[in-house]
């Protein structure tokens, strides 16, 4: 409840008790006046216990900042990081507030976050208090983990299946490399091995191409000669 309800209760009241003033006896105006009588009461009591506890509030905070050190700007000290909780070395870089409750601006070192922090978040470094660089390696979060995990399995089955391919054309060269040199013990001679092209072209530049090993005479290149149109008479 605040000041504003309690005017209204109050105008309410007057215009109940004006009402009653012209009927007296109205049973309903009654009850409501005495309705509206204590809510007004029971509000003012409100807003009493509502200042007071304000007031203790302000009392506790302007007596925790008088105990608290006062700091300066260029301090160093160690300030709650309000992200976790925990508490890291940083420099006051400037001051600002009442004097009952100062507020610092505060930048941690090793991180360059800056922040607006109270009192009660800072409190000097101790004297044997030797700062540490954060590690420059960050942890991996849980999804990020699982990203790398599964890029890394996909990675592997590419070189799998790009080793399996070159298995299987090593296996390939090998059966043939296998057959050509018995076909060489043999005294066949396979076209295209040691240096030997399959086709076969006569030094004679008109003359005639054909494959070597396949049973058939040369290619004849056939002349193509251009169409003459001749016009025909008219049946009709």
């Amino acid at each position: 409840m605040d000041s504003s309800e309690l005017e209204t209760f109050q105008v309410q009241l007057k215009q109940v008790e004006l009402a009653l003033s012209a009927d007296p006896t109205n049973t309903e105006l009654l009850i409501l006046c005495e309705e509206l009588k204590s809510l007004i009461e029971l509000t003012k009591e409100a807003i009493a216990q509502a200042e007071a506890s304000k007031a203790e509030a302000s009392r506790k905070a302007a007596s925790l900042a008088a105990s608290a050190p006062a700091f300066s700007a260029g301090d160093e000290v160690l300030a709650k990081y309000s992200g976790d909780g925990a508490w890291y070395p940083a420099r006051v870089t400037s001051v600002g507030g009442a004097t009952e409750n100062r507020v610092y601006s505060v930048v941690f070192k090793g991180y360059n976050n800056t922040e607006l922090l109270t009192a009660a978040a800072l409190k000097p470094l101790p004297p044997s208090y030797q700062y540490q660089p954060p590690s420059a390696k960050r942890k991996i979060t849980k999804e990020e983990d699982e990203e790398r995990e599964r890029k890394k399995k996909k990675n592997e089955k590419k070189v799998e299946i790009r080793a399996q391919k070159a298995q299987e054309q090593l296996a390939k060269q090998a059966t043939w490399q296998k057959f050509t040199k018995k076909a060489e013990k043999k005294g066949v001679n396979i076209a295209g091995v040691a240096g030997k092209s399959i086709f076969k072209t006569p030094d004679n530049p008109h003359g005639k191409v054909g494959v070597t090993g396949s049973g058939k005479g040369m290619t004849e290149i056939a002349m193509r000669g251009k169409h003459v149109f001749v016009p025909t008479e008219d049946a009709s």
